[in-house]
């Protein structure tokens, strides 16, 4: 993992990773089957990474405009308790969890994709994106992946975190023996 030293000092301090779901957690596409379930597509990096935050004390937390039975059941799957479904404007919702964890702005990081991301990206301490997210959404970045949403991008964030948290070759070795 090579990542530039500013982008690392940005990262040193994060607490609490926000996920946007639709176009990152998921390639943003919307399935229906024949009866107008929604059926969402997730990334097993993406979902080992958020578990491995985690592990290093990083809360990972999620704001989504949606809500189905489907993510509901990966987030508890991944043990995330911090989860906001149906909201459309993010900001009070994560600012809800920053005071439930008694953090703000400053240890915070945000990963969105589109515009009602940016209330909590232009906030957050490091803003990151998918390669693939909206313009708008980049030119707000600190850090745009080399992965597209839902396809490993959060992963790269979450290696990001781990890296600057100084936990990244711990928890490795601890599946290398």
């Amino acid at each position: 993992m090579n990542f530039p030293p500013e982008l690392l000092l940005r990262a040193q301090g994060v607490k609490v990773a926000f996920f946007d779901v639709d176009g990152v957690l998921t390639d943003g596409g919307l399935y229906m089957s024949e009866d107008g379930e929604r059926i969402k597509r997730f990334n097993t990096l993406d979902g080992h990474g958020l578990k491995l935050l985690q592990q290093a004390g990083i809360t990972p937390a999620v704001i989504t405009g949606r809500d189905s039975p489907a993510l509901r059941a990966r987030l508890q799957a991944l043990g995330i308790t911090h989860a906001h479904f149906g909201t459309e404007d993010k900001r009070p919702a994560a600012e809800i969890t920053l005071r439930t964890l008694g953090l703000d702005w400053s240890a915070a990081a945000a990963m969105g994709d589109d515009w009602p991301d940016l209330a909590v990206m232009r906030r957050a301490a490091l803003s990151c994106a998918p390669v693939n997210a909206h313009a708008e959404v980049r030119a707000q970045a600190h850090f745009i992946t080399q992965a597209r949403g839902g396809q490993g991008a959060a992963r790269e964030l979450c290696d990001l975190l781990l890296v600057a948290s100084g936990c990244y070759a711990r928890l490795l070795q601890a599946y290398a023996r």
